[in-house]
């Protein structure tokens, strides 16, 4: 018979619920957390089982971690924490706590997640584990033993720091209980807490997960905790500190949590080694060696750009709910650190970590000696090596439905299949609530033919990758320009390591290529072969670059073919003209000495010279870029490529498939080598004489460059523009004729292709992500003009437009420029007679001679448009914000940005006439991450709630220029 009892709870639930009550309640929770906190409390109305389910605090705190951005204090409980976020009356929020009886209904999901958060942890505590305790070793013992071997114990590092009496909970609190430090937790949104304030919520916290404070920055907020401890003999070596605080990826953390908090299990970022240091508390470790990826946990790699992320439980649901289904052979690594002692985490090891009670400590990861190869493995382009360095062979034929879904031999026979899906999923056969663990006998198949050795893993690199072309995983902690200078930093500052930086170079960037096509192109023009020191690329730039004896070898690869092709084309039509006209520009311009196109067939190189007339041979030959020459015979002119970038303005181009179309034809050009240094090198030692000499000169020299004349828009181009592609330029052209706007055709290419880009921009800035602010995004669209020819020509009487859009440079950033050094009664801004203010107290003392700009290169990204489009890089990237600096260059710049313009008055034309305004939109729009380095620079503004204000404080300095 029936239980009548069961039969009447069913019917509670089922009555409640009405057509939700189909779906498990862990679901109808999940469906939760995606609502606003005020249609969760309107919910909550509709029944006694939706009340109870709408008032659960861990759905709550999901809530509020959501809606929270920046400062947090928490009020007592979640509930009453968001709804304070949102500004309910106080009064209110009293009422919705009222209590609420509901006989009858019971839930094993609520029941379970409501022992974790009220669990205690003190059976957790291991007298012994099996991971090894070292009290007095040495270097060389640890080098021989431990170092990317396995994990270890370490008794005494810690024995001598301050930080071992100062870094309790009340000492802390007592120093430091103002500040503000950052909270992990699972929210996109940046979510920080004073001190004093966390550990008030930590003492009365009953939360599954509680918040936990783990803070890379912790050094800028309180300096003084950088006194309390030291880098333990053992890791002095640290590859990443070549490159500045600023520069390197984040690698320093304090952590202090409660009992019940942790970090749930992941392999450190790039696959670097750590130490973890604990001050006071108690924590208990569990480890897994590489390849072998925990039960419970599932890792995705993108096959879109390599990114990773990996579906775990929290620490605490993994103990409870995965650990005791382990077979003792699959029990991972355990120990439990005590106050003291430091633990060292190998490179690529799985680790998860559970408080037993309130902990406080501090860890740092580093790349050395014996990790740098697989760091920058991790770092290289492609996807099927990030999952099979994470989850060994589970990750073969770069997609595994499911490992555990297998018998072993079937799983053996699906290896040698084809793949049939791209995306990596090691998922853990263990069926959430049920307590089920469906495969257990698969979980062993990590080791089979599994070798964590850098060779091994090598293997598993894309062929065809290109460092240059592929896309970048916004999960890498580095960016491509960083990777690339720290790199280059390591060649020239670790010279005795060079064999070693040169592999990881060839991992990383495929340096063995670039240097093979090198010399090829020096063979073929007689120059000098690259010595040891100049094998690695130099700069920051999207392609390589070699500086041999008195050359410079620049070689396009960024954007594959098509656009590398253009870029040399332009390029080459750029310099032409330059010498034609003969502007005094061409004196701050490197000289061309030799271009051409090197490619791979029948498996041997071949170089064919190419100055940028008629198509190239082998690009004719096999009908790759199909071109008629323009009327002044340059097959690939700034006009065409103009029109390429139209084409592409809208839709996000497919890097990966750009890098694997004609991957092995190059164009290339050689220009007589700068003397000097790059302004990226010298940007921390120059003066304030030195930095305004460098402002007036970019003043000067891009007057000069926004004067060139531009080539005439050949017939052809012009009537393959003009034919629409979309109805959005057929909406465009009815916008410019009712403001009366005859425009020409050069300027209505300029502004077809920024109404491309601004076609769905919030989505584009929703990608970037931080630290862009999401209310900021939220109101995109609003502040960015309808018609985007009001950015040049607000008024709505009728215009003619005369005026031409000029050359632009596009990328004058700290690696385009040269410095020369120079005594300091020569230095001068460029022009004769115009000198700079250089005063008797320079430091001529400190360096014996000043810097002045002399070149700008790489004018390989050069367009046609706005000028004003070119100060967005050099007020961003050189000046770094500096107001100063702008002013001095607009100076000298002496050429207006605006034409005069009868207006009619109407205050919704009075922003349009800001430059302020128009720069602000060029940044939202433009191509690169630009606002990016804008709330980077001025942090302040990621609390901004207006555009206005962003615009106002970075480009407020323009409203003042006048011409």
């Amino acid at each position: 018979m029936d239980d009548p009892q069961a039969q009447n709870l069913d019917r509670r639930r089922s009555d409640a619920l009405g057509d939700l009550r189909v779906l498990p309640d862990q679901v109808i929770c999940s469906i939760l957390e995606n609502l606003s906190p005020r249609d969760v409390c309107r919910l909550s109305c509709v029944s006694s089982v939706m009340y109870i389910l709408c008032n659960e605090e861990p759905l709550w705190m999901s809530l509020c971690l959501k809606c929270a951005n920046g400062l947090l204090q928490y009020k007592g409980s979640w509930k009453r924490t968001t709804l304070h976020l949102e500004n309910v009356p106080l009064e209110k929020i009293h009422f919705l706590q009222k209590p609420l009886q509901c006989p009858g209904f019971n839930s094993l999901f609520l029941y379970k997640r409501f022992y974790r958060c009220h669990t205690t942890l003190d059976g957790f505590y291991m007298d012994s584990g099996n991971v090894k305790r070292e009290k007095d070793i040495s270097l060389e013992e640890f080098y021989r033993i431990y170092d990317g071997i396995q994990p270890v114990l370490l008794t005494e590092l810690a024995s001598t720091w301050p930080a071992r009496n100062l870094w309790t909970i009340d000492q802390l609190s007592l120093n430091y209980g103002d500040k503000a430090f950052r909270i992990s937790q699972q929210s996109a949104n940046k979510v920080s807490m004073k001190l004093g304030d966390y550990i008030s919520y930590a003492k009365v916290q009953c939360d599954e997960d509680p918040l936990y404070i783990f803070d890379d920055k912790f050094a800028e907020v309180a300096p003084g905790l950088l006194k309390d401890y030291s880098v333990p003999h053992l890791f002095k070596e640290d590859f990443f500190d070549v490159l500045d605080d600023e520069q390197r990826p984040p690698f320093r953390w304090l952590i202090i949590g409660p009992e019940r908090s942790g970090a749930s299990w992941h392999v450190d970022p790039a696959l670097t080694s750590a130490w973890n240091t604990l001050l006071s508390g108690r924590k208990r470790w569990a480890l897994y060696p590489p390849g072998k990826v925990p039960l419970g946990v599932t890792v995705h790699v993108s096959d879109e750009n390599g990114d990773v992320h990996v579906d775990t439980p929290t620490s605490l649901q993994w103990w409870l709910d995965y650990y005791p289904l382990l077979a003792e052979e699959d029990k991972p690594i355990e120990c439990t650190q005590l106050p003291g002692e430091t633990i060292y985490v190998p490179t690529g090891w799985w680790h998860c970590v559970l408080n037993l009670e309130t902990t406080v400590a501090v860890t740092q990861n580093y790349a050395n000696s014996k990790n740098f190869e697989f760091v920058c493995l991790d770092l290289a382009p492609g996807y099927r090596h990030k999952g099979v360095c994470r989850a060994g062979m589970l990750a073969i034929n770069e997609e595994i439905p499911a490992a555990t879904d297998f018998g072993e031999e079937d799983y053996s026979d699906y290896l040698n299949s084809t793949r049939k899906e791209k995306r990596l999923k090691v998922q853990s056969g263990f069926d959430g609530e049920t307590g089920t663990n469906k495969h257990l006998k698969s979980y062993n198949l990590w080791k089979d033919g599994f070798s964590y050795d850098i060779n091994f893993l090598s293997k598993f690199l894309d062929e065809d990758r290109d460092h240059y072309n592929y896309p970048w995983s916004a999960g890498n902690c580095i960016g491509q320009r960083e990777m690339r200078e720290w790199l280059f930093k390591l060649w020239t500052q670790k010279p005795d390591l060079r064999e070693l930086i040169w592999k990881g170079a060839c991992i990383a960037l495929g340096a063995d290529k670039w240097l093979e096509c090198l010399k090829v192109v020096c063979n073929f023009h007689k120059l000098p072969s690259a010595v040891d020191s100049e094998r690695l690329p130099v700069g920051t730039g999207s392609n390589p670059v070699y500086l041999v004896d008195d050359y410079a070898v620049k070689i396009f690869v960024e954007g594959g073919l098509e656009n590398a092709i253009y870029g040399l084309g332009t390029e080459l039509e750029f310099y032409c003209l330059l010498a034609k006209v003969g502007f005094p520009l061409r004196s701050y311009v490197p000289e061309i000495l030799a271009s051409g196109i090197l490619y791979i067939e029948n498996g041997s190189y071949i170089v064919e010279p190419w100055d940028g007339r008629e198509v190239p041979d082998i690009i004719h030959r096999h009908c790759l870029i199909p071109r008629k020459c323009s009327e002044d015979g340059f097959a690939y002119s700034i006009w065409d490529k103009k029109l390429l970038e139209y084409k592409r303005a809208e839709m996000p181009v497919d890097e990966s498939s750009c890098a694997r179309q004609n991957p092995r034809i190059w164009p290339y050009v050689i220009t007589k080598r700068c003397k000097g240094k790059i302004f990226a090198e010298l940007r921390d030692t120059l003066s304030w004489e030195d930095r305004l000499n460098l402002s007036s000169f970019l003043g000067e020299r891009l007057h000069d460059l926004h004067l060139l004349p531009l080539p005439a828009l050949n017939s052809e181009a012009l009537l393959n523009f003009l034919i629409p592609e979309e109805s959005q330029d057929d909406n465009h052209h009815n916008q410019v004729h009712s403001m009366g706007i005859e425009a020409s055709p050069e300027w209505d290419i300029f502004f077809r292709t920024l109404s491309k880009k601004k076609v769905d921009v919030s989505r584009r800035l929703n990608q970037w992500g931080h630290p862009i602010p999401s209310a900021l995004i939220q109101k995109v669209d609003e502040y960015i003009a309808d018609d985007l020819m009001k950015l040049l020509f607000p008024s709505k009487d009728n215009v003619r437009i005369d005026w031409k859009p000029s050359w632009i440079h596009t990328d004058i950033m700290d690696d385009n420029i040269h410095m020369e050094p120079c005594s300091r009664h020569t230095c001068c801004n460029g022009d004769a007679g115009n000198k700079a203010s250089i005063s008797d107290k320079g430091d001529k003392d400190e360096r014996g001679s000043l810097w002045r700009p002399s070149h700008i290169i790489d004018f390989s990204d050069l367009s046609v448009g706005d000028p004003l489009y070119d100060l967005i890089p050099i007020h961003l990237d050189i000046f770094r914000g500096d107001a100063s600096l702008l002013k001095q260059f607009l100076q000298s710049y002496k050429l207006p940005l605006v034409r005069p313009i009868i207006y009619n008055g109407l205050e919704e034309d009075v922003k349009y006439r800001r430059l302020s305004y128009r720069a602000m939109c060029y940044c939202i729009l433009h191509e690169e991450n630009v606002l990016g380095a804008i709330f980077s620079i001025w942090k302040e503004l990621r609390q901004a709630q207006s555009w206005e204000e962003v615009e106002q404080t970075v480009w407020g300095e323009l409203n003042t220029y006048s011409c």
